[in-house]
């Protein structure tokens, strides 16, 4: 039955990304975890060692997962070309945050990889994800467990994740889908949200002196909804009839200023 599975398409457009890994093992051992489940998608994010003999032999039989696996610097390398990005953490309590669990998460996942790649983010051992990272992510995505003692080992979250992504194979096989637009890729995103900032700002509604964190709430509010392209390109109109109009109103208050003599 699990090669079965594996056939699916829609687990190869699964990325597993791991960020600033510390014990080459468990880049081995995460490798081997999403053979087993039928992904081969693993992308690392500065990893303290790798290429690894510790992680070779960890992999075991995963070995072919481990040598295509992609080294990368920064995180937007890593999601480049993704349509929806989840980051591994545990349950925030105090951010308010779009949160999904694990069993959720991998039904979102199976329902988008029929249109694009999907992310799923994992953090540094110690440390998690950063606020940075966070904000890249449209949900943070948990895996139930004991309130007293909730802490994973991260080759074991990406098991489990990996996990319910085969079992959602199975479910979604039975269903199908309507039509649906193309999801907007990270980088469209980004350049909605770099053009957002900035119309916000040729508008004079937006002082990025005291509004530190009023883009962090805007990037949470629009990744909720998983824009696709022609919503991007809907707002993106919008924004620059908006900044077209602030320019036409500046313009015709100097002229009017001129023409006062003052």
């Amino acid at each position: 039955m699990i090669e079965d599975y594996r056939l699916n398409p829609g687990l190869a457009n699964i990325r597993i990304v791991l960020i600033e890994t510390s014990h080459p093992g468990n880049i081995g051992g995460i490798a081997r975890a999403m053979k087993n489940m039928g992904l081969s998608q693993l992308v690392l994010v500065k990893p303290k060692e790798f290429p690894s003999a510790i992680a070779s032999a960890r992999a075991s039989s995963a070995a072919d997962v481990l040598n295509d696996a992609k080294v990368v610097d920064t995180i937007d390398e890593a999601i480049a070309g993704t349509k929806l990005v989840v980051g591994a953490s545990a349950r925030l309590r105090k951010v308010a945050w779009p949160q999904l669990d694990v069993r959720e998460t991998a039904k979102l996942t199976l329902e988008t990889v029929a249109d694009g790649e999907v992310a799923l983010v994992f953090g540094r051992e110690d440390s998690g994800l950063s606020n940075a990272e966070m904000d890249k992510c449209h949900y943070l995505a948990h895996i139930p467990s004991n309130p007293n003692y909730s802490s994973l080992n991260i080759g074991a979250a990406v098991q489990v994740f990996a996990y319910e992504c085969l079992m959602a194979t199975k479910i979604e096989s039975v269903h199908s889908k309507g039509y649906q637009s193309e999801l907007a890729t990270t980088e469209q995103l980004e350049g909605f949200y770099d053009h957002l900032y900035q119309a916000l700002q040729d508008i004079e509604f937006l002082d990025p002196n005291k509004n530190a964190r009023f883009m962090r709430r805007m990037r949470r509010m629009f990744n909720r909804t998983q824009l696709d392209i022609k919503e991007v390109d809907i707002l993106r109109g919008i924004l620059t009839a908006a900044q077209r109009q602030a320019f036409k109103n500046k313009s015709k208050i100097n002229t009017l200023v001129e023409g006062s003599g003052e």
